[in-house]
């Protein structure tokens, strides 16, 4: 990796971007080392000089989109925002402004969810949890629970949210045009502020 991260930043950029879409696009077991280098415009054997497997480079990548979607969070966070779904959509924020930094971040990690090769399988799993662990830490933290009606748990609420972004993000011909994020993320904050009024006491719901 030393000699990779010795090249110029926008090469390395070039050659991460290229990765997440061939990743992205074929999942892990189809992506080739050939394919990658060729999107990225340079030799195969030079993918592998600086990454040494397609393990490796998928890995990083994996580690790297962690490490992203962090550093948005740590710039978009206000924690003086202690509202269940007001911090929601503070994530969703901070990872829409990761897609824009890298573009091809978003099918890769959509593709992560779905990855089952035996190869990486186990190490999908364990960025899965660890990215549970990020986001319910990151939610739950600063968040005033006692909004909720005594029958709401905003963890079941929060699970829901995730399977309903993971179900569109699969559906989603993602292409780099950010069009359609934007119009669906309108309609995801507008259904926030359903359920804010509807799983919020009523003396929440009267200050809304």
């Amino acid at each position: 990796m030393e000699k990779f991260f010795n090249l110029r930043a926008e090469k390395q950029e070039h050659i991460i971007d290229a990765a997440f879409t061939i990743f992205g696009k074929n999942g892990y077991k189809k992506a080739s080392i050939a394919d990658i280098a060729e999107q990225a415009g340079i030799a195969k054997g030079m993918v592998l000089y600086y990454f040494g497997s397609k393990k490796n480079l998928y890995l990083y990548l994996a580690e790297l989109c962690k490490k992203v979607i962090m550093e948005e969070m740590e710039k978009g966070a206000d924690e003086s925002v202690t509202d269940f779904f007001d911090r929601i959509k503070m994530m969703t924020d901070t990872k829409i402004a990761a897609m824009k930094r890298y573009p091809a971040v978003f099918s890769f990690v959509t593709s992560i969810y779905y990855e089952t090769d035996e190869e990486v399988r186990e190490d999908v799993q364990k960025f899965m949890e660890d990215s549970i662990s990020i986001r319910e830490s990151w939610v739950f933290s600063k968040t005033d629970t006692s909004k909720f009606k005594d029958d709401i748990d905003p963890r079941l609420i929060e699970k829901f949210l995730v399977w309903a972004g993971e179900g569109f993000a699969s559906s989603l011909p993602f292409n780099g045009d950010m069009h359609q994020l934007n119009a669906f993320t309108e309609e995801f904050y507008q259904c926030l502020n359903v359920m804010k009024k509807y799983f919020y006491k009523e003396e929440e719901k009267n200050e809304l």
